[in-house]
């Protein structure tokens, strides 16, 4: 099956059938990247829950939810919603505040989005993992890479025989890691739990679990370079490129296999350099290849009043929205965004909190 599926989209009124929805979190994420998802969604929201009652009144006059509280758990108990979605922040200990919540909702009978990251470390993944395994219902962590329509077509090119094995992986990701002293508090490695989700989302689901990985960090912007191995026996590196400036393109993805690789721009331009053999050296006068084998540039146009030149679409949140709910109204398990995935992800943030530059680990 495909991993990039062309679709038309359906519009919220026209599902036949929604989701009963609340939402706890009312900020600036959720208002510009969440919420507007559900025009393309089959979703009714009928409540929203946040400590600001302002913020919560604010928000449903703005997307038609009929009721707001400030006690999530009041929320649960009075509109028994099917599912429940959630975007929040960190408590003053610099731990994720969705893990609880997240919990407290399936304990109630729903089922669960959340936004990355799941939570601050494995012991709590694990919690996540037992609730819903004890109350039968789904937690969804939203990893929107996952979901880039570049990235998903790059899945199916490496996917494809003639791509041959995928023997290395790069993944290029702006974040700063902070000094080995302070990579043990939560609140000083809150910027790096936040964002290691997003590059690890990637390897995760490009090349699989990672076997063994060492790191270099340099001081004067906190970057890192690592050095993977996967179990399947691919290699890759992870550069965290801290200081990069912030009006080029934040992130790059490349991936090689037997004689053909391709290249992620900018997340939305996907270059795929097809099996070809090099022209002949000193004698080509060329560099033109046969067609059969030329490289394919997949890229969006933004001229038209399109959804997939569309911030929501080019960067997985409807997507991802949409693959949350169809599992729940199919009663059929999520492939994407899996607490297994998150596990998996926390493994590569604990490599980097607990080991030394320099050594080895074993993930």
């Amino acid at each position: 099956m495909p991993h990039h599926v062309q679709r038309e989209i359906r519009y919220n009124f026209e599902y036949q059938r929604r989701l009963k929805a609340c939402f706890i979190g009312a900020g600036g994420h959720a208002y510009r990247n969440v919420y507007p998802t559900f025009r393309y969604a089959p979703v009714d929201l009928v409540a929203i829950c946040d400590l600001s009652k302002e913020r919560a009144d604010g928000f449903a006059e703005v997307f038609g939810a009929e009721r707001t509280y400030t006690d999530h758990k009041a929320m649960l108990a009075a509109e028994k919603p099917e599912v429940v979605f959630i975007v929040t922040t960190y408590t003053p200990e610099g731990r994720v505040q969705a893990t609880q919540l997240a919990i407290d909702a399936v304990e109630a009978g729903a089922d669960v989005w959340m936004e990355k990251p799941t939570a601050a470390s494995r012991a709590e993944i694990e919690e996540l993992m037992a609730a819903s395994q004890r109350t039968g219902r789904t937690i969804m962590t939203g990893l929107k890479k996952t979901f880039f329509p570049a990235i998903e077509k790059l899945k199916d090119i490496i996917s494809a025989p003639e791509f041959g094995r995928l023997s290395s992986l790069v993944v290029r990701y702006p974040q700063s890691l902070p000094p080995a002293a302070d990579r043990l508090s939560l609140n000083a490695m809150k910027s790096f739990v936040d964002h290691i989700y997003h590059p690890g989302a990637i390897l995760s689901y490009l090349g699989g679990e990672i076997e063994r990985a060492s790191f270099e960090w340099e001081p004067v912007n906190g970057a890192t370079v690592a050095m993977l191995r996967f179990k399947s026996g691919a290699i890759g590196t992870l550069h965290l490129a801290a200081g990069a400036s912030g009006s080029s393109p934040l992130e790059r993805v490349e991936a090689i296999g037997e004689g053909a690789n391709a290249v992620v721009e900018n997340s939305v331009k996907l270059i795929h350099y097809r099996k070809a053999k090099l022209p002949s050296y000193g004698r080509a006068a060329s560099w033109i290849q046969p067609d059969d084998n030329a490289a394919l540039i997949y890229e969006p146009e933004f001229s038209l009043g399109q959804l997939y030149n569309n911030n929501m679409f080019t960067l997985g949140y409807v997507p991802e929205v949409l693959h949350f709910c169809e599992a729940v109204l199919e009663g059929k398990p999520i492939s994407k965004g899996t607490l297994a995935t998150s596990l998996e992800i926390m493994k590569l943030y604990d490599f980097y909190a607990n080991t030394k530059e320099g050594v080895s680990a074993s993930l």
